[in-house]
């Protein structure tokens, strides 16, 4: 191995899709795996994220063929084809989902064909062959993505025009993911929008297959999922709208729905209703707060999505100065990278922060303890310390999460703004 990667911040590319079919209601992994990926899996993604686990089977309830060398050198079909028998007498599943580790991806098991059987016998049964060693968590969350348009998402549904699909925000990979659809769908909701979020309202698989019939994709991601909404309107006619972040109080939120709202060309009327409703909300208790928090020079480390919306809002709508901002995720794209970089440079009224893109705890570290000027430092639980030994204020807010518990706590929209802001007041 030429490079180690010290702390990194996700999984395997397997540990990401366990962590999106955990969040889809009554979904069942099974793995055609060694013993433990299961668990390490699990702990790697929402062992990570607040405290809270899968709804439906994770960790050591996950049903897993367990290979041996046995199978190593005889093949695992069989044992496999038993597994999944067993899952479907004792679970009952409105789907599932059989995905590949490492050791069958290497011997070369054909979990295709054997899942095949399954679904001639009529059960709801999909194959994600895709190794934990080919990518990452985020990698993951495209790869389900690819496994819904191939298998799952039907075509020709009635189009309905009030029908959006909420993506982008990682299930478990973002610790606030319940909490961030629910405040997106809410506002969402308030313009007369339907929201497909798949993930949440225990939504799933009907949700999924009637993706197709939506009016509309918002990405609220600046990167992922570019193949999917590719595939989304060549094949079901669904575009998609791309928000570069997480919107995160009054000024990126307004922002969101009116380009929601140009998309569908909805009432403007109705939309600049909302939006002065909102406004009005959030800013009446803001005012209560002016001189609460003290002027701040921050520096935010975090994937791509909670970093843009940290920095944006913290610059934009409560004038702090932003210094240094990290983005952790593995960036392969120049255009992606330049895309972050000028959304976090484009601000209203601050001085850009510097933007450095690193997945390694060592060089973030690094970074950190030569900036003299921070003393307020938003990141994961990694960075506590960091922020202990420079002896300036803390917050943790980014993947991953181990000494908080979030069920849908959220920073997004206006009223996440609201909730940010008094976590800061509590981690003076």
């Amino acid at each position: 191995m030429s490079k180690v990667t010290e702390n990194p911040r996700g999984n395997c590319v397997l540990g990401g899709i366990n962590a999106v079919l955990g969040a889809i209601d009554r979904a069942c992994p099974i793995f055609h795996a060694g013993p433990g990926c299961c668990m390490q899996t699990s702990a790697g993604e929402s062992g990570q994220a607040g405290g809270k686990t899968p709804f439906f089977v994770s960790s050591v309830s996950i049903p897993s063929s367990n290979m041996l060398e046995k199978e190593v050198v005889f093949g695992g079909e069989d044992k496999l084809r038993s597994t999944i028998q067993g899952t479907i007498e004792v679970i009952d599943a409105k789907a599932y989902f059989v995905l590949t580790g490492c050791t069958a991806g290497i011997i070369g098991d054909d979990i295709v064909s054997v899942v095949d059987e399954f679904r001639a016998k009529g059960h709801p049964i999909y194959a994600i062959e895709t190794p934990g060693f080919a990518g990452n968590s985020d990698y993951g969350y495209e790869t389900v993505f690819k496994v819904f348009l191939d298998q799952i998402v039907e075509k020709g549904r009635t189009k309905q025009e009030n029908l959006v699909n909420l993506l982008g925000i990682i299930p478990n990979h973002d610790p606030f993911w319940s909490g961030n659809f629910e405040e997106l769908t809410r506002i969402l909701n308030k313009l007369g929008l339907e929201v497909n979020t798949f993930f949440t309202q225990h939504q799933g698989m009907d949700e999924i297959k009637n993706s197709g019939a939506a009016a509309l994709n918002i990405i609220v991601n600046p990167w992922l999922l570019k193949d999917a909404a590719e595939q989304y309107e060549v094949e079901f006619a669904v575009p998609s709208l791309r928000i570069e972040g997480l919107p995160i109080g009054a000024t990126d939120t307004t922002d969101f729905i009116r380009q929601v709202a140009a998309a569908l060309k909805l009432d403007p009327v109705r939309v600049e209703a909302v939006i002065a409703e909102e406004e009005e909300y959030v800013y009446n208790y803001l005012e209560t707060a002016i001189g609460a928090l003290s002027w701040k020079r921050f520096a935010i480390v975090g994937d791509s999505n909670m970093a843009i919306g940290l920095t944006r809002y913290l610059a934009n709508d409560y004038s702090f100065t932003p210094l240094l901002t990290i983005i952790t995720e593995p960036m392969f794209r120049e255009e992606d990278k330049e895309r972050i970089k000028n959304r976090l440079t484009s601000l209203e009224y601050a001085k850009p922060p510097q933007v450095l893109f690193e997945s390694d705890q060592y060089h973030i570290a690094k970074a950190l303890a030569e900036n003299e000027e921070i003393t307020l430092l938003i990141g994961s639980t990694n960075e506590r310390e960091i922020g202990l030994q420079k002896d300036i204020q803390c917050s943790v807010i980014s993947f991953p999460i181990t000494d908080r518990l979030i069920f849908n706590r959220t920073y997004a929209g206006y009223r996440g703004s609201l909730t940010l802001t008094e976590d800061l007041y509590d981690n003076l």
